[in-house]
């Protein structure tokens, strides 16, 4: 028997939307502060997944720069309609205290791998947004923020969309508070045997997390909820390989089979951290006196779970390393807030490099210098070459094993006393440690530089003939990049929703233009034991 083997989408690829055209199958995810935004993915068995667009990619659907971290795009919703795709998403611009700025936008396009339109304003009032189309008619429905006296969540509302005008109209309806669980969010609407089911994430989005469902006669409510509810936690289970499961989508194959994606998180201790941010995971429906359960009758997540029926869908072989050597760049990358553009990256200036021009530092909220891709595995060595001739102390360029712009572990070179030198650098809750060791480095000379992540650890090091490698600094904790440090360990809250990326950058703090070159990057996945 073929099994699929969760997660599905491994690595910060949290707040799944699931949407089946035909035999294929689209899942949309989270990308918060990293452009372009929302990943696509595709597959047509459900097991094996690939990325292959990136939707919002303009400043005029997409405006990031100044977001604070782990702000930007929350819970995309992904639809299709009478020929067109619809995206739904939150592009949230403030998160602290009890105001929070979320306005809601959608945007469409004929072809998943179209350019998709310049987005239509929903409204502000909450985030989590998502489309329901039932029959002749389109509705938005939300999660409401509610900033009087600490309550913040305020349940689901829901509106008219419409779609010549590209705009709500009519009443607003409250749906529900949500079950006692709380923390309402992420709503989902489906239509079956009568019955409008309401999917609901709940419990918040760390180890209390579930989903739970509801249901009514009339789109407008009231709402009943499922004595069973959740359907999907794994909140009372913290020796469970699959934790904080919860914010889900449901989909229906074309044999009538019933599926349910959700992010899922997977620690590196008991209740640790999960240093590969919350992924996404799959599980088999089933439907009991009209209510959704998984097969199981259990409300947790396997880690393996019978293939479906599906003709099985080979995906191409994953390159491994990026040579830099076409005008575009590999879709695993993405910039930090702002789009690629010429003032700061090329591909073409130096052929067969990645050029970064250096900008602003790593606590930048604005424009940095900065490519990276996901960390997926547990266990990686990450490795590229660089050509870098720093003049002053201020500038700085390397490899970067990044969360936020406050928690990194940065190798980079710069210049000190007039010599051009290898050191390593960390930030912790925005405390910048800095080794006591580093190389002297001649000019001229390409260097490799090599991370190895072995879970909780990383060790920096490097190479002149890639081969042998030396080790600079000390060993690293890894467990600080993961959304369970930054949130206990920083003096007010801060949201913390996206995973650690590894990547290439340059700073220039004293003109914003020195350029470093980058020959190659690789990204090799070692034995995990997980």
């Amino acid at each position: 028997m073929r099994y699929i083997t969760n997660p599905i989408l491994k690595g910060f690829n949290p707040d799944p939307s699931i949407c089946r055209v035909g035999d294929d199958y689209f899942i949309a995810t989270s990308t918060f502060e990293w452009f372009p935004g929302v990943q696509i993915h595709h597959s047509k068995d459900l097991k094996n997944w690939e990325v292959i667009a990136h939707p919002l990619d303009r400043i005029s659907q997409l405006e990031m720069k100044g977001v604070p971290d782990s702000c930007g795009v929350w819970a995309p919703c992904l639809s299709y309609h009478k020929g067109l795709f619809y995206l739904v998403y939150t592009n949230v611009k403030s998160f602290d205290g009890v105001w929070k700025d979320t306005p809601n936008y959608v945007v469409t396009s004929e072809d998943i791998l179209g350019e998709w339109s310049e987005p239509a304003y929903l409204n502000s009032s909450g985030f989590d947004g998502s489309f329901f189309h039932d029959g002749d008619k389109t509705w938005f429905i939300t999660m409401l923020v509610d900033h009087r006296k600490g309550k913040f969540f305020g349940g689901i509302e829901l509106q008219e969309f419409h779609l010549e005008q590209r705009k709500l109209i009519g009443d607003v309806f409250y749906l529900t508070e949500g079950t006692e669980i709380g923390l309402s969010e992420g709503p989902h609407l489906y239509k079956r045997n009568g019955y409008y089911y309401l999917l609901l994430a709940e419990g918040g989005t760390e180890y209390g997390h579930a989903a739970t469902v509801m249901r009514s006669k009339s789109i407008t409510g009231p709402y009943e909820a499922n004595t069973n509810n959740p359907i999907l936690t794994t909140r009372n289970y913290p020796d469970h390989a699959l934790q904080k499961a919860g914010h889900a989508s449901m989909v229906a194959t074309a044999y009538g089979d019933w599926y349910i994606v959700f992010l899922v998180g997977r620690p590196l201790t008991k209740l640790g951290s999960c240093i590969l941010g919350r992924e996404t995971a799959i599980e088999e429906l089933v439907w009991k006196e009209d209510w959704p359960v998984l097969k199981t009758e259990t409300s947790l997540p396997r880690l393996l779970i019978p293939a479906s029926n599906l003709p099985e869908f080979l995906l191409k072989k994953t390159e491994l390393r990026a040579d830099f050597d076409t005008a575009e760049l590999s879709i695993d990358f993405q910039s930090l807030r702002v789009p690629k553009t010429s003032d700061w990256f090329s591909l073409i200036e130096r052929k067969g490099y990645m050029r970064l021009k250096g900008k602003e530092s790593l606590s930048s909220t604005h424009t940095q210098a900065l490519i990276a891709r996901r960390l997926q595995h547990f266990n990686a060595e990450i490795q590229t070459k660089i050509e870098f001739e720093p003049e002053n102390f201020q500038q700085l360029a390397g490899l970067v094993v990044y969360y936020n712009t406050g928690h990194y572990h940065y190798l980079y070179l710069s210049m000190e006393e007039g010599e051009k030198v290898l050191s390593v650098l960390s930030s912790d809750n925005f405390e910048i440690i800095e080794q006591k060791q580093s190389f002297t480095i001649p000019s001229g000379i390409p260097i490799v530089l090599r991370a190895i992540i072995a879970r909780d650890t990383l060790q920096f090091s490097f190479s002149s003939n890639e081969i042998d490698f030396q080790p600079i600094g000390a060993v690293l904790d890894m467990s600080m990049l993961s959304d369970d440090y930054v949130r206990e360990g920083s003096e007010r809250y801060r949201p913390a929703f996206t995973g650690c990326l590894v990547g290439m950058c340059c700073q220039d703090l004293k003109t914003n233009n020195k350029e470093a070159d980058f020959d190659w990057f690789e990204y090799k996945p070692l034995e995990d034991h997980e």
